[in-house]
């Protein structure tokens, strides 16, 4: 016969792995900028596909885990929602590491750092909301963490308008301009996955609180 607390604690493990989850979509984020600082010649993906592998099991783990748990420790809707949320980060940072490679002789002037370094803070404050679960529903932490992704996001929105200014301008070469539009939207997009997911973990807060 199992107590309570041993059927809760079965259920406790989803704190675990989406935390881990989290921390692979930083990781991701993290090698980005430190292929940004590679030279060409010395630029692989490995550490992109590493993510991507760990994220991948991470999500089937956790989709098992819900089939074979009895009780969980948030509603089962949030925790898919947050696994597929998370799950969506890697993928999207690894594509455009891949089209960068590709690329990057042709575009090697042009600067994505700032850029990487606002989803690297973008993740890095999601991996701390994500942890914000397991330490018993703050909201005015989880909120205050969550204007802060929110932030990130509307810079990184006012910064894609001004990449669009700056090429309406002044790019003369077609294939530069489709590529270095395509880069940065690829990027945008990897922080506002960032957004969506710190919305569900505020959402979960919000209804736990």
């Amino acid at each position: 016969m199992f107590s309570l607390q041993t059927i809760f604690g079965k259920g406790d493990k989803f704190y675990g792995l989406l935390e881990a989850s989290a921390e692979s979509a930083h990781a991701s984020a993290k090698a980005l900028i430190e292929l940004l600082s590679t030279p060409t010649t010395q630029q692989t993906l490995e550490k992109f596909k590493q993510a991507r592998r760990r994220e991948k099991n991470l999500f089937g783990q956790i989709s098992e885990e819900l089939v074979n748990t009895f009780v969980t420790v948030l509603d089962r809707e949030d925790i898919e929602a947050l696994n597929g949320a998370l799950y969506k980060i890697p993928k999207v940072v690894e594509k455009f590491a891949e089209r960068y490679t590709l690329a990057s002789e042709r575009i090697g002037d042009v600067d994505f750092n700032s850029r990487a370094v606002m989803l690297e803070q973008a993740c890095q404050v999601l991996e701390q909301m994500v942890g914000q679960l397991r330490k018993g529903m703050d909201l005015d932490e989880v909120k205050k963490l969550n204007d802060q992704l929110q932030t990130i996001e509307a810079e990184a929105d006012e910064q894609i308008l001004e990449l669009y200014r700056d090429v309406y301008a002044n790019e003369t070469d077609p294939i530069r301009y489709l590529v270095k539009t395509n880069l940065f939207e690829i990027l945008e997009k990897a922080i506002d996955r960032c957004r969506d997911a710190g919305n569900v973990v505020y959402h979960i807060v919000l209804k736990n609180s």
